[in-house]
């Protein structure tokens, strides 16, 4: 019994140290990749600020805070092969060959709507939200936005997009192992639009209703999608069990 116990704890410390060296080469990787990140961050900068135009800072350290800002984001980015590379190594052992066959299927579409996400947030929400947002100052206020409130804005948005776009594909691969069913997603609608706008209030960086019903609109439509794309992959009725 003494044997099994040290046994255990033998096998929680390897796989704690394995968690903290894994740790170390994800930072590593992010830091490296940064440097590259940094040095094309007025690259990024011109790309991110086109839907609001000239931007100002307001304190003699903000610029170059905003550029660390930057190279740290793009870093994470141009390390993100690294880093899922070691997730992947860490979580692999502990799932079956089953669930390894579904998240090697399902995470190119991952990636691919993450980007459909943040490139329907730059291309089309952010350009009009900027400019319903901007025209409440009307013609006696004139926009002074600071560089970092800016980013930090953007960089929410987008990320946001991303994360809210993989609803349907969370919802497919639950469906598929069984543990949503569609009927379950259309009776519980009013919740799910209650959930929705919360989450949508909580992700978004600023507080005005616009900016959530950005947000929420997507959601609903992709929360819709996903019972759609529920009822197509889920079993035959006669082949439920309930």
């Amino acid at each position: 019994m003494r044997r099994e116990e040290d046994t255990k704890k033998l096998t929680l410390i390897e796989h704690l140290n394995e968690l903290r060296w894994r740790l170390i080469v994800c930072l590593f990787a992010i830091g490296l990749s940064a440097i590259p990140g940094y040095l094309f961050s007025d690259k990024l900068l011109s790309i991110l600020v086109r839907p609001v135009g000239k931007l100002v800072f307001l304190a003699p350290t903000e610029a170059l805070m905003a550029k660390l800002k930057l190279g740290l984001f793009g870093g994470f980015f141009l390390a993100l092969p690294v880093v899922l590379y070691q997730v992947w190594g860490f979580i692999s052992c502990g799932l079956t060959a089953k669930e390894k066959r579904y998240i090697l299927i399902y995470f190119p579409f991952s990636i691919l709507l993450f980007l459909v996400g943040v490139g329907f947030c730059y291309f089309f929400v952010l350009p009009l939200g900027v400019k319903i947002l901007l025209s409440y100052g009307g013609e006696s206020l004139e926009p002074m936005i600071s560089i970092m409130t800016y980013l930090s804005f953007v960089m929410t948005l987008l990320i946001s997009f991303g994360i809210t776009f993989e609803l349907p594909l969370g919802v497919l691969f639950l469906t598929r192992i069984g543990l949503i069913k569609p009927r379950f997603l259309s009776r519980n609608r009013r919740y799910a639009i209650l959930i929705i706008f919360i989450v949508a209030a909580i992700l978004t960086p600023t507080v005005d209703i616009v900016n959530q019903l950005f947000l929420a609109i997507p959601l609903l439509l992709l929360y819709e999608l996903s019972i759609i794309i529920s009822r197509l992959v889920s079993p035959p009725r006669g082949n439920r069990k309930d």
